[in-house]
């Protein structure tokens, strides 16, 4: 009788871990994603104002957005890797 609730009080430890688990990577892959968001609105916002300013430089100002907005992306998708180490390690 011993053995047997001694496993099932590991078992339910067990499953405690992996929900713990699951909720620390939902909140790190939640937290990971709300500074890139506001950074590519930012971006898109001053960048659309500034092709509104000056027309002729859109190209540049276009090519330089691409890849800050790649750059933001990135951060984001850092987030997404340490969820899933945090999810199946």
């Amino acid at each position: 009788m011993a053995v047997e609730e001694t496993k099932a009080i590991v078992e339910g430890a067990l499953n405690n871990v992996e929900s713990a688990k699951s909720i620390a990577a939902a909140i790190a892959m939640g937290f990971g994603a709300v500074g890139p968001g506001i950074g590519i609105g930012i971006l898109a916002a001053k960048a659309l104002e500034a092709i509104g300013r000056n027309p002729e430089a859109a190209s540049k100002i276009q090519t330089t957005m691409i890849l800050a907005i790649a750059f933001t992306e990135a951060i984001a998708i850092y987030a997404l890797v340490i969820a899933l180490i945090i999810k199946f390690v």
